[in-house]
């Protein structure tokens, strides 16, 4: 009995000590970010002013605003999703509604899954082949989206895939007992319930199409164009690239500085409500399927 209380204490404490060595990584990895954030907030909010947001760059990107790399930006954002949400959806549905097990479907996957960890520099290169020199749209709206879209099409195929797997096959059976097709079952029944969990993709995507920078290095990025674009075969700044170069190799690094943390600062701004904004239409779904 004494021996089995040792035990017992010994087990109790291994425990407390690996939980709390777990909590202090925890705590330690939110303080690191908020010790960031806190940095970027104030060296860039002193910055930060409706004429920063709004007005052109000038002087070399040493004076004025950075207007045209914020409108940039939200237009790349939004021409990649609009490429890969829907195309990284569709594929998810087929790849776990309608291909069957088999070693097409694992070869299928594997390739999905070794595709998210290449590299974005890899994409950039690809999208400048392929979009800007074979398809001719030149350093473009259209060539930049399209990489972009391409580099996180695996992260939506494979959120999207897992959101499928997670709605019980029960709702499935009873749809189609009921007489209804594949496809009505699918978009009907199957989709609506992880739709809310489908938008994690989305949100990570937002993120990570925002703060991407080696992509549109050699798609559609340009040094200093203090002029919106008017179309999607146009140019454009965007504040990853702004960002990086009045940080490394602008006409004043010094100079520049301080708008560099006003652009960084934006730039973080920017993802939080994007992903704000996303959060709400998952929390909105999934109140809708709920009530359903």
């Amino acid at each position: 009995m004494k021996k089995e209380n040792r035990l017992a204490k010994v087990k109790r404490r291994n425990q407390s000590i690996a939980f709390g060595l777990f909590q202090l990584i925890s705590y330690s990895i939110v303080a690191l970010l908020f010790i960031i954030l806190a940095f970027i907030v104030i060296k860039g909010f002193s910055v930060i002013s409706w004429e920063f947001i709004t007005e052109m760059p000038k002087e070399g990107m040493t004076q004025g605003g950075i207007y045209p790399a914020i409108i940039g930006t939200l237009c790349l954002v939004l021409g990649s999703m609009l490429f890969a949400f829907p195309v990284g959806v569709l594929a998810a549905i087929y790849m776990n509604e309608y291909v069957k097990d088999g070693w097409g479907k694992k070869i299928i996957k594997q390739m999905t899954n070794n595709l998210a960890g290449v590299p974005s520099i890899v994409f950039g290169l690809f999208g400048m082949a392929l979009f800007v020199n074979k398809l001719e749209f030149g350093d473009s709206l259209l060539a930049g989206s399209l990489t972009l879209g391409l580099l996180v099409l695996p992260v939506v195929i494979r959120t999207t895939e897992e959101s499928l797997k997670a709605v019980d096959d029960t709702f499935r059976h009873a749809s189609l007992a009921l007489g209804a097709s594949k496809w009505q079952t699918t978009s009907r029944v199957v989709l609506p319930i992880a739709f809310p969990n489908i938008l994690t993709g989305l949100i990570l995507s937002i993120g990570r199409v925002s703060g991407e920078t080696a992509p549109i290095l050699f798609t559609v990025a340009a040094y200093f164009l203090p002029k919106l674009p008017t179309s999607i075969f146009d140019q454009a700044m965007a504040l990853p690239y702004h960002l990086y170069v009045i940080s490394t190799s602008g006409t004043n690094i010094e100079a520049s500085r301080a708008m560099a943390y006003g652009t960084a600062l934006i730039l973080i701004i920017i993802v939080l409500v994007s992903n704000l904004l996303a959060n709400a239409l998952r929390k909105y779904f999934g109140k809708k399927v709920k009530m359903n």
